[in-house]
């Protein structure tokens, strides 16, 4: 059966997208069957493999009952994909009002969650009734932490609504693992941030470290996962090694 792993934090530009782009396809790099689920209306997680947004079938068809999942499923650099587009924010409006919405999700993987080693979830940067699903769906969190002076406060209030849904809604819940994002070894603010979330957060802390690296900024601009786009740049190694400590753990 497959591992269900979100990857979330609310808030933007920490790294969210880029990990679960490139650990994604380090993972199928290393011989496992990967889908990648986009649950973020941006789509950045669709365009960041080179593939088309407004695909007429998406992870919004698939939550509202208006597609099956093997019509949503794309195939890029060895890896399926569920896209996303603007219109999932949409679904939010539609799901409300329906005794189901929070496991929407969790209900169409249960079709397919034996096909696959790893099923990766993009998440939103906001806890909202998308993210909701995506954690109801899941067997852990990754939590992507930028190496930043708000690292721990965002770190807490994550922390604060994944408890909430597994006193809720899914008890089995847990942390996969928090992994530091932008690091930049000359900045002493990133070596300190780091000593204070290990300080101050008692779970699993990857010893993989992403760096700060223009080669992964680049590489969504290519439609490209790093490993496509520089496979020999530091952050593809990264990503890489990030991987090969998933499947060991």
């Amino acid at each position: 059966m497959g591992k269900v792993i979100s990857i979330a934090l609310q808030k933007g530009g920490v790294g969210k997208t880029t990990t679960a782009v490139n650990l994604s396809a380090s993972l199928a790099e290393k011989g496992k069957k990967v889908l990648l689920i986009d649950m973020d209306p941006q789509g950045n997680a669709t365009s960041g493999f080179g593939l088309d947004k407004m695909n007429e079938n998406s992870i919004y068809g698939l939550l509202l009952g208006e597609s099956f999942i093997h019509e949503c499923i794309l195939q890029a650099e060895g890896i399926h994909i569920i896209p996303s587009n603007e219109k999932l924010v949409g679904a939010v409006v539609e799901m409300c009002d329906s005794d189901d919405k929070e496991n929407r999700l969790k209900n169409v993987l249960s079709e397919i969650k034996d096909e696959y080693d790893y099923i990766i979830i993009d998440c939103p940067p906001s806890i909202n009734l998308l993210t909701i699903n995506a954690f109801t769906a899941s067997n852990s969190v990754i939590v992507p932490v930028q190496c930043d002076y708000y690292a721990l406060e965002g770190l807490g209030i994550l922390i604060k609504s994944l408890n909430m849904i597994r006193e809720r809604i899914n008890p089995n819940l847990h942390i996969e693992g928090v992994v530091f994002t932008m690091y930049d070894s000359r900045n002493r603010l990133s070596g300190e941030v780091i000593s204070s979330v290990r300080s101050n957060f008692h779970g699993k802390i990857f010893d993989t470290i992403i760096p700060r690296c223009i080669r992964l900024a680049e590489a969504p601009s290519h439609g490209m996962s790093i490993l496509s786009y520089d496979s020999s740049s530091v952050g593809a190694g990264a990503y890489k090694r990030l991987a090969e400590e998933m499947i060991l753990s």
